[in-house]
């Protein structure tokens, strides 16, 4: 966008802020409220949604209803609705970046978990949805008090395809099941999915409490107690990279891509999660513009059943004409966006060039109409327009219901389950918490608590940083940050470094990333620790009298090869971004109070691929261009850990209980292709998932014991992969299709059944996106454990 708009965009959300902040009120206004304006229709619970939005939409005017497609929807006071701010943000915790929540009222702070990819790495589906159940009890508490809006634009389920992505630590990794398996349980617990249509609200520890309301069980079963966003839709994974920027950029995704990588997660954030908004992105795919791709936007809501609205990223609209030239006039941007399917747009854009575009024949009042549906329908299934909030399903919530113990203990076992183990030598940890007389912690981030939380965060309840969570641990505690901070670009202090290292008994060096490094607009260009951090651990680690730990902040996957390595370094570990009580949990695990068993939710790459193109939206390797492929599942170089990768204190072995050797799809399938299904085509074995009778018929249950061989308890994530015959270039070298975490004691047993769905867990995609099952022996393995299963059509 330009300059000006840029700037424009800017002051009005600024001044939009500031109003927010000023018009707080503890009692906040709601429509339909009595003796007024209760008495029409769209006040009327007894009708269905659709009526009463349809009826509210035949009471507007043109201009009133131009005026309800900004985020910042005006008031109707003539009708007595106050003004609705769309846009909240709940990414890991209620946060300030959107101007529909202030923390100037009486609720001051809420809980900061992990950022997304710490909570990923524990591979723990109850544990994202107790934070996200947690996370929408916060928001509906602060709604109630006028702090909050109940739309909230999360989740980032783009794939983590880049290591160099500034927002990849937002994402849940970079395997498509995993994000999608992130973004339904999120999704569902901040939507409201612990409520029962009993009337019961079951807690995020097995607790219920009645609620109040006496909405019929239909009813029930389509309300939300917030909205989710399924964001950014779609294939939407760069911020600035040389000449590339987020606003102008355009996606060039192959087929076979879109349909087994960028896709898989808004299809289950809709299809299962039930998500009630979608955000189309700046990126243009395939040179359209993604709030002007009509098919894809379609796609959402005919093929997935999408029943909600759908916002655009923050001017994004103005985007599709100043940045992206699809257009030739606002208008013409207007027209296209709107006609394509989106609902609403983050900004001023519409609300400033939408009359005219009617005016110019580009655009029809029934177009906003539609717009309109799905904007009020939201709100109607969030109680807006059911009289005072107060008297609702979820009014006895408010501050109270906030920084509870509660929340706070589940942001810490949150942090505690995310953080990876990445290298022990000789067991060097768990440290001996009797035998630590003196510690000493280095790092610009080892006394800062500033960025713990990472990006989208809020205002922390009680935030520690990793010193005040170590020193509990010791007897004499020291730091020293060695750089004034995450750039590093002196090393004027690391002579202090060395000599507080020198003096304690046990070193453990904080270094990585920070927001100054990654973040929304900013990408990485190098792979390495920032400025001279690597000298710091490397100095600090020669000068110590034993080997040192390293933990590692910071979403973004580095090249620690070099601390890898390094015999002075026994331990690294990685925290993330751990919220606010990831002091605490860092301390536990590096003294054994907890044992590590998070597994990284994605490649670290060494440094020399930044010489890969970021631009490129390839997943597959392409060895004739020097191409090596992105994340796990296509990757074909070499890797500093790998996808899944994380230690733990004790050792864990498998075996495969039960799975079947043979799997006949004879009588399966209906034999309709030019080929009887079977395709045998330059000696290709396969069958077209669309050709088979029934998927469900051909699922099986794997049954696998895991045993803990070692002396402590723990938890363990077991992964099971399968990997499909090489029948065409690009077939994925594995691909995870199940993943639980399970708790062992010490010399004990315990067995993880796992549903296999053919159809979709071993099946693959073709150049032309379309899946298909090959025929032949599918292996799967967990750790080193492999299983044949042969899939035949006899």
């Amino acid at each position: 966008m330009s300059l000006q708009h840029r700037s424009l965009f800017f002051l009005l959300h600024l001044f939009t802020l500031l109003v927010s902040i000023s018009s707080f009120n503890p009692n906040p206004r709601f429509p339909c409220q009595p003796p007024y304006f209760s008495s029409y229709e769209f006040c009327n619970t007894s009708l269905s949604v659709t009526d009463r939005a349809q009826s509210l939409i035949s009471l507007l005017t043109l201009q009133e209803k131009i005026q309800q497609l900004a985020n910042n929807a005006s008031g109707i006071p003539r009708l007595g609705i106050p003004p609705y701010q769309w846009w909240s943000e709940s990414l890991h915790g209620i946060a300030t970046n959107g101007p529909g929540v202030s923390f100037t009222g009486i609720v001051k702070a809420a809980t900061s978990f992990p950022q997304v990819l710490v909570t990923a790495a524990s591979f723990n589906r109850t544990l994202w949805f107790k934070i996200a159940s947690a996370i929408g009890i916060e928001a509906k508490a602060m709604y109630n008090v006028g702090q909050a809006g109940l739309t909230f634009w999360a989740p980032n389920i783009n794939i983590f395809r880049d290591p160099r992505w500034g927002r990849g630590q937002e994402t849940p990794g970079e395997d498509p099941m995993v994000v999608s398996a992130y973004a339904i349980e999120f999704v569902k617990g901040f939507q409201g999915g612990s409520w029962r249509g009993s009337g019961e609200f079951s807690d995020r520890f097995g607790g219920k409490r009645a609620l109040r309301g006496d909405a019929s069980d239909d009813e029930r079963g389509d309300r939300l107690m917030n909205s989710a966003c399924c964001k950014h839709f779609i294939a939407y994974d760069l911020e600035k990279w040389k000449n590339f920027s987020r606003y102008s950029f355009n996606a060039v995704v192959t087929k076979q891509d879109m349909e087994d990588t960028y896709e898989p997660p808004f299809r289950s954030c809709i299809e299962q999660g039930k998500a009630s908004c979608l955000m189309c992105s700046y990126t243009a795919v395939n040179g359209v513009p993604a709030c002007a791709r009509k098919d894809l936007l379609e796609k959402a809501r005919n093929e997935w059943g999408f029943k909600g609205y759908i916002t655009s990223d923050c001017d994004a609209v103005a985007t599709v004409q100043e940045y992206q030239n699809y257009t030739r006039k606002p208008e013409d941007a207007v027209a296209a966006v709107l006609k394509a399917g989106m609902d609403i747009n983050c900004g001023s854009y519409l609300l400033r060039h939408t009359q005219t575009t009617i005016e110019e024949g580009k655009l029809q009042e029934k177009d906003i109409d539609r717009a309109l549906l799905n904007l009020f329908s939201v709100q109607l299934r969030l109680g807006l327009f059911d009289g005072d909030p107060r008297n609702g399903q979820f009014g006895e919530l408010g501050p109270q219901e906030i920084c509870t113990s509660a929340h706070k203990m589940l942001a810490l076992e949150a942090a505690r389950q995310g953080i990876v183990l990445l290298k022990n030598k000789k067991k060097f940890l768990p440290l001996n918490k009797n035998a630590v007389s003196s510690l000493a912690i280095i790092g610009p981030m080892a006394n800062n608590v500033s960025n713990i939380g990472g990006g989208y965060s809020g205002v922390p309840c009680d935030p520690k940083s990793f010193f005040d969570g170590l020193q509990g641990y010791a007897k004499l505690a020291s730091s020293a940050s060695g750089c004034t901070d995450v750039p590093c670009d002196s090393d004027a202090g690391f002579r202090e470094a060395i000599l507080t290292a020198k003096k304690a008994d046990f070193v453990i060096v904080i270094a990585g990333l920070d927001l100054s490094q990654e973040t929304e607009d900013h990408d990485r260009v190098s792979l390495l620790l920032p400025g001279k951090q690597m000298a710091l651990v490397s100095s600090v680690a020669a000068a110590s009298k034993r080997q040192i730990v390293l933990v590692l902040t910071g979403g973004g996957p580095l090249d620690v090869s070099f601390a890898e390595g390094d015999p002075n370094i026994a331990s690294i570990l990685w925290v993330g971004y751990p919220g606010e009580a990831g002091g605490q949990a860092l301390a536990e695990v590096i003294f054994g109070d907890f044992n590590p068993g998070g597994r990284l939710p994605m490649t670290w790459y060494p440094e020399s691929f930044t010489k890969v193109a970021m631009n490129d939206m390839n997943m597959r390797a392409n060895p004739f261009h020097g191409y090596p492929g992105r994340t796990y599942r296509f990757y074909t170089g070499n890797r500093v850990y790998g996808f899944g990768q994380g230690l733990s204190y004790t050792d864990f072995t498998y075996k495969f209980l039960y799975a079947p050797r043979k799997l006949s799809l004879l009588g399966s399938f209906t034999g309709t292709s030019s080929n009887n299904v079977l395709d045998q085509r330059q000696g290709l074995d396969y069958i077209h998932i669309d050709e088979v009778k029934s998927c469900i018929s051909l699922r099986f249950y794997v049954l696998i014991s895991v045993t803990n061989v070692g002396d402590m308890d723990g938890s363990h994530v077991v992964m099971l992969f399968s990997r499909a015959p090489k029948i065409f270039e690009g077939t994925p070298e594995k691909q995870l299709i199940a993943f639980d975490r399970v708790h062992t004691n010490s010399y004990g047993s315990t067995e993880a059944s796992i549903l296999v769905d053919p159809c979709n867990h071993l099946s693959i995609v073709d150049e032309h996106g379309k899946r298909i099952l090959p025929i032949g022996d599918h292996v799967l393995s967990v750790g080193d454990l492999e299983h044949m299963v042969s899939i035949e059509t006899y």
